[in-house]
């Protein structure tokens, strides 16, 4: 074996950096063992307010190799929700309200067609809204000029009326790209202050759309109204240190006298301020916002000047007599001294809201004060995290002195020192406001907020006037450029809506855990126990390597952050499957070998040689599959294909290269090496067919079968497409015993309005899957709440059965259509780049034609067959994981494919004279048992996952096992005899072709 210590040195690190990562979900189960042994009482019930104060106090403590348990959580290998619970929402930006509010709301006909066009177009089109909107507005108007109507105060510098039509549309696109881009990053920092373990958020490529996962959220109402709420930016001023000191005294000693009643425990694990000061007031120092400055505006109106940099309020103890209060007595658990004013470590915010919101603490303060903590962490050397705490100054009627809708514009520049700030222009009503504001409060700070949160407190140093004014501070440009996207959120609304939603109930997800548990387990046992029967001690070194491969996806996977779910845990029972492929090609090639009398030595050789090739073509075929349902995918499919790329690459790795070190090693020992067994001898012994003899016959039969599901699609009123296709609402709803569903169905109808509307049992007896089309093209919270009414009330005739929603989902009309799109997009993208790859590798396009056209015929089968199924009452939905299966087995069948391609070509070079159709029999007779042995292992895993996977996963399994049957069928009777119909008779095989071996 040619560069086997690298081969070995490459899987010692691979393992190490496996068990590495692995490890940190090990401790982090580990935590929360202890956590819950420690809120559990004498009876055995866990408190789970406890158990959540004992990991808030560990979060930032060293827990493993000096990582925190934060970091520990971050790193380990994390559950999808459909393993968790949890809630999965996509929310979409509003391009019509940024344009409308970009145009000063303007009431002109042409304007407002030209939008309602736009939106109309968009259901069926892939090109951006703000494209869209210009080609309607040119055919409404086809002379108008937009900058007519965007030519106004807020788009001062960017459109005049001498601006192309074109120009406006450029300036329109980049505003609307700026406005996701700051909701992305105010729903970003709105999830952190959530508190949500491990949540995820992203932009999705080429939309207006955030995706946005949530594990184990139990209140969907709050999360909803979370993010859809409008971004709240507001000015303050700030009560200074001197000022709200004796109020802080007084609480103090309220504090001291509730403790000593023992009425108040505020005490806390190793906090310790006092002696953090001297490392806090550095780390503060250098990240402290507090420390922008504002500057008046020069004469000329478009530069500021810069303050001095002694501004920033003085903290000492002249001034702080509140901060030192709060280091001596009870408030010294909570508080502690920071450069700016007061601030307590992150985890104990959630203790002093508690505090402050109590009537008699709120009695203390004056009515117009209330207090805010800033955004941004400070990060002490100890790796604790520190807030500052602001005393606002409420203004008349409790309202800001000034809002956001004030700014014009804000971006982030440079000072003549080559600094980061940002500038920022106002409206003239903002303008006047903004010379009173700061002319009130020179010398003071003046507190931006957003939702609550102050991102900045400046200290004014004199009256702004003209609306034009400049931020300065200890900024990076990343914070600089944050701040003024900030400001320009309260200038230009964008509102979101949640175009698709799926809450997966914490029940459902143990249930998931413990089916995808089961088909692993019970996957992994039967490839292990065929191999061993077959192949027999090949077949446990290659059981070794399939170990190998299930612990290599698993490392690899926390490495790369990824999250476990449900259809990452079918992709793992796939590739259990599918990583037999390798090991047979080479086991059966060494079976070949040692029949000619050759040496073990050399069987080894040939055998891992001659198959290496083959291998490789048929894995590469299958990851491009996998690459194309990651790139267009979304949700489980992304997840489905994440592991199946994974899958693919560690399973070669471990077909190839380790189990050839633990044969070469077996052999090197001189153990009795053997690759074959009285079942393997006699199974495929005298096989002997004629494939092109029944071509025609096959051609026939697929056609008809594939007719035959056209027609049944027909009778139905078309596929039997899901809510990912259609766009509509489904809940899961769980019944203390079962329900027919055909009697609920009946109940709900009129409560539906007579729309389009499924149920149908889901798993359990007693557990009903209900589907409704009514105001799928309805995406606000109001018809959200408005089918869900409708649901419960249709549902009252079962109130003595207790019905239950365990889980919810929503896909939007539009988001619906654009499934479609790039599903649709896939399947023509996975064909294509294998009709390219096969031609690439076989020279002859007329393989390439054989290799899709037999692909082709798979899906049409898998479609054609669910369409009969559904006729007879055996009904699946087809959906986005139904698209998943389908590109499996194109990866699938191709891979069978090319194996039989493979050895086609072979012959082709060894007997140049023979014609294609005298090769064609021979070839596909000695890859048989290789082909029969691999569907066979495939079908087997994936039975498993149709019986044990779960309901989630039914209709994927159902689809695969027909792919597998039929995938297998046309690698023999469709593929292999196109090559031979598309080839001309006089043809001869190209004697220079490169065997693939």
């Amino acid at each position: 074996m040619r560069n086997k210590s690298i081969i070995i040195v490459l899987t010692v690190i691979v393992s190490a950096l496996c068990l590495y990562y692995l490890s940190f979900s090990f401790v982090a189960r580990s935590v929360q063992n202890k956590a819950e042994a420690y809120a559990t009482n004498a009876q055995g019930i866990v408190d789970m307010s406890k158990k959540q104060a004992y990991l808030d106090s560990v979060w930032k403590e060293p827990v493993f190799l000096n990582y925190t348990y934060q970091e520990v959580k971050e790193n380990e290998l994390g559950l999808g929700l459909d393993l968790k619970g949890g809630m999965h929402v996509v929310l979409e930006v509003s391009p019509v309200e940024i344009i409308k509010s970009m145009s000063g709301n303007s009431k002109d006909p042409n304007f407002l067609k030209a939008l309602a066009r736009a939106q109309e177009l968009q259901k069926n089109s892939q090109e951006s809204f703000t494209t869209l909107f210009g080609e309607a507005y040119r055919q409404i108007e086809p002379n108008g000029k937009l900058s007519r109507i965007f030519s106004n105060t807020a788009n001062r510098g960017k459109i005049s009326y001498e601006s192309s039509n074109d120009e406006v549309i450029s300036v329109i696109d980049k505003e609307v790209e700026d406005a996701i881009e700051r909701s992305f990053n105010i729903l970003r920092t709105r999830i952190d202050k959530f508190g949500v373990n491990q949540p995820n958020i992203q932009r999705l490529k080429g939309s207006g759309r955030i995706q946005i996962e949530l594990p184990g959220i139990d209140n969907p109402d709050r999360v909803r109204n979370l993010l859809q709420g409008m971004a709240n930016l507001e000015f303050w001023e700030v009560w200074s240190p001197q000022e709200y000191s004796p109020y802080f005294m007084q609480l103090n000693e309220y504090l001291t006298k509730q403790q000593q009643a023992g009425k108040l425990n505020v005490a806390k694990a190793d906090n310790k301020p006092a002696k953090q000061d001297d490392a806090l007031a550095a780390a503060a120092a250098k990240n402290d916002t507090a420390q922008d400055v504002l500057a008046q505006a020069s004469a000329g109106g478009d530069t500021a000047a810069l303050a001095a940099a002694d501004t920033k309020p003085k903290t000492d103890t002249a001034t702080l007599d509140s901060a030192q209060t709060a280091q001596t007595g009870v408030l010294a658990s909570l508080f502690t001294q920071m450069p700016g004013g007061l601030g307590a470590n992150v985890r104990d915010t959630a203790r002093i809201n508690d505090i402050f919101e109590r009537a008699e603490v709120r009695a203390i303060f004056p009515p117009n004060m209330k207090f805010l903590w800033s955004v941004k962490p400070i990060t002490g050397d100890n790796k604790q995290q520190f807030v500052e705490f602001y005393a606002i100054k409420k203004g008349r009627g409790g309202k800001a002195p000034m809002g956001g809708d004030v700014i014009n514009d804000a971006r982030q520049d440079y000072d003549q020192n080559g600094r980061p700030e940002i500038t920022m222009t106002m409206s003239p009503t903002g303008a006047k406001k903004w010379a009173r504001l700061t002319g009130e409060n020179v010398g003071r700070q003046v507190a931006i907020v957003l939702d609550n949160y102050v991102y900045s407190a400046p200290v004014v140093q004199g009256e702004i006037t003209g609306g034009n004014s400049s931020i300065t501070g200890n900024f990076t440009i990343e914070e600089a450029q944050d701040l003024a996207n900030i400001l320009k959120a309260g200038k230009m609304p964008a509102p979101t809506r949640i175009v698709e939603e799926a809450v997966v109930g914490p029940s459902l997800g143990q249930e998931a855990i413990n089916q995808g548990l089961i088909s692993t387990v019970a996957g992994l046992l039967l490839v292990v126990i065929f191999m061993i029967a077959y192949y027999s001690r090949g077949g446990f070194i290659a059981d070794l390597a399939l170990i190998f491969n299930v612990f290599f996806i698993l490392g690899v996977l926390a490495q790369f952050g990824a999250a476990l779910t449900l259809p990452g845990i079918a992709g793992i029972v796939l590739t259990l499957g599918m990583a037999v492929d390798a090991n047979v090609l080479i086991f059966e090639r060494m079976r070949e070998e040692a029949a000619k009398g050759l040496s073990m030595r050399e069987v080894i050789n040939k055998g891992y040689d001659h198959a290496f090739m083959t291998i490789f073509d048929a894995n590469v075929t299958t990851f491009l599959v996998g690459f194309i349902l990651y790139f267009f995918g979304s949700g489980p499919v992304k997840g489905f294909a994440i592991t199946l790329m994974i899958g693919i690459v560690t399973s070669f790795f471990t077909a190839v290269f380790i189990s050839r070190l633990f044969i070469e090693a077996t052999f090197k020992n001189g153990k009795k090496l053997s690759f074959s067994t009285a079942l393997a001898d006699n199974m495929f012994r005298n096989v002997n067919f004629d494939v092109l003899k029944w071509r025609k016959p096959a051609y026939i039969f697929s056609t008809t079968i594939i007719v035959l599901g056209f027609v049944a699609m027909a009778i139905k009123g078309g596929p039997n497409l899901g809510v990912d296709f259609t766009g509509g609402r489904s809940y899961i709803v769980s019944f203390d015993q079962a329900v027919p569903a055909t009697g609920v169905r009946t109940a709900l109808v009129d409560d539906f309005k007579n729309e389009g509307t499924e149920v149908k049992t889901f798993g359990a007896s007693n557990r009903l899957k209900i589907t409704t089309s009514w105001l799928a093209n309805d995406e606000s919270t109001e018809a959200d709440q408005q089918v869900k009414a409708a649901l419960m009330t249709g549902l009252q005739q079962y109130s003595n059965l207790n019905p239950q929603i365990l889980s919810t989902s929503k896909v939007g009309a539009s988001i619906a259509d654009d499934i479609q799109n790039t599903a649709l997009i896939a399947l023509v993208l996975a064909l294509a780049g294998i009709f390219i790859y096969v031609m690439i590798r076989f020279r002859k396009w007329q393989f390439s034609l054989g290799g899709v056209v037999a692909l082709l015929h798979d899906a049409l089968m898998i479609i054609a067959i669910f369409s009969i199924c559904d006729l007879f009452g055996f009904s699946f939905e087809i959906d986005q994981v139904f698209i998943a299966a389908i590109l499996t087995i194109i990866g699938f069948s191709i891979n069978d494919t090319v194996v039989i391609f493979d050895r086609i070509r072979e012959y082709m070079h060894d007997n140049p004279r023979l014609r294609v159709r005298d090769v064609v029999n021979p070839a596909l007779i000695s890859t048989f048992s290789r082909t029969i042995i691999t569907s066979s292992t495939v079908f087997l895993v994936v039975l498993v996952l149709f019986i044990f996977g779960g309901e989630v996963l039914r209709g994927f399994s159902f689809a695969m096992l027909i792919g597998v049957v039929f995938g297998t069928y046309s690698s023999l009777f469709i593929a292999s005899p196109i090559v031979v119909d598309t080839m001309k008779e006089e043809e001869t095989p190209v004697a220079s072709a490169k065997v693939a071996h």
